[in-house]
């Protein structure tokens, strides 16, 4: 199709024409990035945790008054708990990925580095732990009996510090710090305090998300009361979650009722409360997007609507020559593609910009190209679809009743 009548026809209404490609622009950088962001939230809420999640449940517990021995309530719940008919096993543990709070520390290749390589997460195990967390170990072994220690008792030994501890690495913390893959049984430092690399487990995410080292973890052999963390639980059979999670706040209230249950959940109930705030964002940006496309939808319908009421002449003229339907139809879907195209251009341009602002101003990754051409692609097959009522009303006018009309 010879496009000239359509630029001719474009510059005689040059102010109509320059707002929908504004339009277009400003919807396409915008959809563009917001397309961005919402990929960015939804890995982020797709994030693997490492663990069992479908067959794990939490109990943590409050005291109310003066407490007893915490290390022997701790051994009681544990009985009482592990004899519960649909427990597979059941742990105290001090955090879990996805969590508001977190207990850290920085790992370093020898001691009192000045800089250490990074912060990881760091979990405290017993016993089982690694088995009821349903981590995969991918290279080393589990912890032994005589590597485990008492918290309490870690706290006032300073010769721990002096002696070290076994420990265990996820396998990106692992890969940080040995990048040929030769983790287990070299040595780390947390300050001066050595640590045995002794086995690496495929994932462990972080209790709180951070972009650049989620998956930096470590789990040590040392084991926390009840009043340090929380119970974790691991059913035989995800279906009898909210039964055994009944059963298991009765066993710990019969255990000791000097105690209040301050949560119990499931921990895909947990990371749903835990993620709540970006599964919002996602659909604030997806309203966004779609208010966007249709404002520009109905801009393009509406400068299209326009533009066949002026031109009722000129495509009666042009059918009355021989024009088809076909062909009139084309001319107003090239004309909203030539539109289309070069707001599309501008758009393109604004959102690069805009991603450059966000990379100085929120710390955020730089926008993959691929989000442009999709961008691109959403926006003309839009215009295509918004432009085609009227256009199919202008291919129908009869050449007769065009004419009359001039």
């Amino acid at each position: 199709m010879d496009i000239r009548p359509i630029l001719t026809t474009l510059r005689r209404h040059k102010t109509a024409a320059a707002l929908i490609v504004l339009e277009i622009a400003l919807t396409c950088a915008i959809v563009c990035n917001a397309l961005f962001l919402i990929g960015q939230r939804l890995e982020k809420i797709n994030q693997p945790s490492g663990i069992a999640e479908q067959e794990l449940l939490e109990v943590r517990l409050g005291g109310i008054g003066t407490q007893v021995n915490a290390t022997a309530r701790t051994r009681e719940d544990l009985a009482a708990l592990r004899a519960i008919p649909g427990v597979k096993n059941a742990v105290p543990i001090n955090q879990l990925p996805f969590r508001r709070n977190s207990w850290n520390t920085s790992l370093s290749l020898i001691p009192d580095q000045e800089r250490p390589n990074f912060n990881a997460a760091q979990f405290f195990a017993s016993e089982g732990t690694l088995d009821t967390m349903g981590l995969q170990l991918i290279a080393g072994r589990d912890f032994e009996g005589d590597e485990f220690a008492n918290l309490e008792d870690v706290e006032k030994d300073a010769t721990i510090e002096q002696r070290g501890s076994a420990v265990i690495l996820s396998s990106k913390a692992a890969t940080k710090l040995f990048p040929d893959g030769q983790a287990v049984g070299k040595t780390i430092y947390s300050g001066r305090m050595p640590l045995r690399i002794v086995g690496v487990v495929k994932e462990l995410a972080r209790p709180v998300t951070v972009e650049s080292d989620t998956g930096y973890s470590m789990i040590l052999p040392v084991r926390v009361n009840y009043d340090m963390g929380l119970y974790l639980i691991r059913v035989t059979d995800a279906a009898r979650r909210q039964e055994v999670l009944a059963a298991a706040v009765s066993a710990l209230e019969k255990v000791d009722t000097n105690r209040m249950v301050r949560a119990k959940l499931t921990y895909e109930e947990q990371r749903t409360k835990y993620f709540q705030n970006d599964r919002a964002m996602v659909g604030l940006l997806i309203t966004v997007c779609v208010a966007l496309l249709v404002v520009t939808a109905l801009g393009i319908v509406g400068l299209a609507s326009f533009w066949v009421q002026q031109r009722t002449k000129q495509i009666g003229i042009r059918r009355a020559l021989g024009a088809t339907r076909g062909q009139i139809l084309r001319y107003f879907q090239t004309e909203n593609f030539l539109l289309a195209t070069v707001g599309i251009v501008l758009g393109m341009l604004l959102a690069y910009s805009i991603n450059l602002w966000l990379m100085s101003a929120y710390e955020l990754p730089r926008m993959p190209i691929a989000y442009l051409p999709i961008g691109a692609v959403l926006l003309w097959l839009l215009g295509q679809v918004a432009v085609f009522g009227p256009a199919h009303r202008a291919a129908a006018v009869p050449p007769a009743v065009a004419t009359r009309s001039a």
